[in-house]
């Protein structure tokens, strides 16, 4: 399965920070043998979010785009609202179980407005900015995501 990571954060996106989101996804990624084709930061903006997210998939060059940061409450969390603009189909399943997951672990996951989608052939998936949180909410579903992308791709369930 072809990744590619995408970290939201003014702080990081500025150099004020370090991306430890981005990386702890890369590695958990690669750990489950998936292939990180690439992975960029960029600052709490919906404009650059959604447009990096819509040619990231319209370019049918990965199968799993995972997003980290900009899922809270915030006003400057856009990254569901820019990931909803570019979804062409929701998978609410997936942010469901994410959460319900992380609900076993601390109360404060529900306050998580990650979403799941599908573009083109990729399905688009917010993670939260913490790099626990991210890996820990990235496990939850991805035993699920090889078989989704495939049923994307055209196999058949079962």
């Amino acid at each position: 399965m072809r990744v590619f990571v995408l970290t939201v954060s003014d702080s990081v996106s500025s150099g004020e920070a370090e991306d430890r989101s981005g990386p702890a996804v890369a590695i958990r990624c690669r750990e489950l043998g998936w292939e990180v084709v690439s992975s960029e930061v960029l600052a709490d903006d919906f404009t650059a979010i959604e447009g990096l997210l819509r040619r990231t998939a319209d370019a049918n060059t990965v199968d799993l785009i995972l997003t980290t940061g900009g899922t809270g409450f915030g006003p400057r969390d856009v990254t569901p609202e820019a990931t909803s603009e570019v979804a062409e189909r929701l998978a609410p399943g997936l942010a469901e179980l994410m959460r319900a997951e992380g609900l076993k672990k601390t109360k404060m996951a529900v306050l998580s407005r990650a979403v799941a989608a599908i573009r083109k052939n990729s399905i688009i998936i917010n993670l939260p900015g913490s790099p626990k949180g991210a890996v820990e909410s990235l496990d939850a579903i991805a035993d699920l995501l090889p078989h989704a992308i495939r049923v994307i791709h055209g196999a058949k369930h079962g």
